[in-house]
């Protein structure tokens, strides 16, 4: 079952489809570790697991994207000096 997204998605980019996933609780405490081991969230590491096994098995669609990127968005790119 997926639940629509609310909000809005940034310009040219679709949005993200909600699913509800129920994971056996051992096997989520699993995965929570392994994704904190990586630094990502269950979340992302669910994603990153799925999308891993679709491109091994040759089903990973042409037109996927790369994962979205999380956190803070990118600064100015150059260096700041250190402070004295």
């Amino acid at each position: 079952m997926t639940v629509p997204s609310g909000g809005s998605a940034p310009q040219g980019r679709p949005q993200r489809k909600q699913v509800l996933l129920r994971l056996d609780p051992s096997v989520y405490e699993a995965l929570a570790r392994w994704a904190g081991d990586e630094l990502r969230s269950a979340n992302a590491q669910i994603e990153f697991l799925l999308r891993k096994a679709l491109a091994d098995a040759g089903r990973l669609p042409k037109e996927t994207g790369p994962i979205p990127r999380r956190g803070r968005p990118p600064g100015d790119s150059a260096p700041r000096p250190p402070s004295a």
